[in-house]
């Protein structure tokens, strides 16, 4: 199979280069849906913002309470960015099983995130290392059972704490979660 007719087989890969290639543009987001749908289209559009300021929090629940249920439609309407979409709509009740990076790791995931429920915080240098010092003996529990999925899932939430503060600007606090991550 060639390059050409493996693109033309992966339709959704075209959407999401189009999508991308839109977000260098100037427009509004309800303008480049506007492009993409035609002005006539039958699609939800976002609510009109100009005779009062209505949140991106309102609209996000506005378009799903109209039946745009996906979340790639709705970021692509609104120009937000997925996490905050699948927060939203996460507080709000309407949707279960997302993660991502920005998620709480309060919410059950799997079985094990019971194990590791509120065992990851990087406010501090200190609290860094709490949390690595819980994940660790944790995975060195799963170690003993000889369970590798549990022992995965303590490497991944260590992963999680290292780029959350990454992202925060918390270079001291990262470092300490790579420095784990390095041991194993």
């Amino acid at each position: 199979m060639t390059t050409e007719e493996l693109l033309m087989d992966t339709k959704p890969l075209m959407l999401e280069i189009e999508y991308a290639d839109e977000a260098d543009s100037l427009e509004t987001p309800v303008a480049r849906q506007n492009d993409l749908f035609g002005a006539s289209s039958n699609k939800t559009t976002a609510p009109d913002t100009t005779d009062k300021a209505v949140s991106k929090k309102d609209q996000i629940l506005d378009l799903y309470a109209q039946g745009t249920t996906d979340i790639a439609s709705i970021v692509r309407k609104l120009g937000v960015r997925s996490s905050y979409v699948a927060q939203v709509l996460q507080a709000a009740g309407h949707l279960k099983g997302y993660f991502d990076l920005y998620t709480t790791t309060s919410r059950e995931q799997n079985i094990y995130s019971r194990f590791f429920r509120n065992a990851l915080s990087f406010k501090t240098v200190e609290a860094a290392r709490e949390s690595v010092e819980k994940i660790d003996r944790l995975y060195n529990y799963f170690e003993r059972l000889g369970d590798r999925a549990g022992q995965h899932q303590a490497m991944v939430l260590a992963l999680t704490g290292k780029n959350r503060a990454r992202w925060s600007g918390k270079t001291e606090s990262a470092e300490i979660f790579n420095e784990w991550l390095m041991k194993h």
